[in-house]
């Protein structure tokens, strides 16, 4: 079962981020809208609505849980940018995942987000200086969150779900 939660493994960083590895994260986030497309690409209706693992989310709720993650993840970003160490805002992804737009809305919807929302938050990371990635922002359950570190956590994010959905359309031979 943790392989099937976890199928990349958890997210681990320790020491200090480099350029080079900044640059690679900021690489994987502008990929993941065209990964994702292809990662879904001819399933139909009953199979994105079939969940990556058992108790999991289905295929269609991990398309939509990306396009809000990913929408919340920028957001922190500019405040901390913008801001002297906010205190975010969390919220709860299990409970929106529920919600009708992740449950039962087209898949479209949320790859079109995706792509406009990593071509903006490329820029954005592109444009950032050296000690931009120092900022901060408050997680109130993480505690201080650096930007650098947050900028792996979602280069992460991004292939952990995709993996979710590509290892199951290994495994039922889709």
């Amino acid at each position: 079962m943790e392989a099937l939660k976890f199928p990349i493994g958890k997210f681990e960083w320790s020491g200090t981020v480099s350029g080079q590895q900044r640059l690679r994260w900021i690489e994987e986030i502008e990929a993941l809208p065209g990964q994702i497309r292809q990662a879904i690409e001819g399933l139909d209706e009953k199979q994105l609505d079939t969940p990556y693992r058992p108790q999991g989310w289905t295929v269609r709720q991990v398309v939509h849980h990306l396009a809000d993650s990913h929408l919340n993840s920028l957001i922190r970003f500019k405040l901390a940018l913008t801001e002297d160490a906010p205190t975010i805002k969390p919220y709860d992804e299990a409970r929106w995942a529920e919600l009708d737009d992740s449950r039962i809305a087209d898949v479209s919807l949320s790859l079109v987000l995706l792509e406009q929302l990593h071509a903006r938050w490329g820029l954005l990371l592109r444009s950032m200086q050296e000690s931009q990635w120092e900022r901060t922002f408050i997680h109130p359950d993480s505690g201080v969150i650096r930007l650098d570190v947050n900028l792996g956590i979602y280069a992460w994010h991004g292939r952990h779900h995709a993996a979710h959905i590509i290892n199951l359309r290994t495994r039922m031979g889709w």
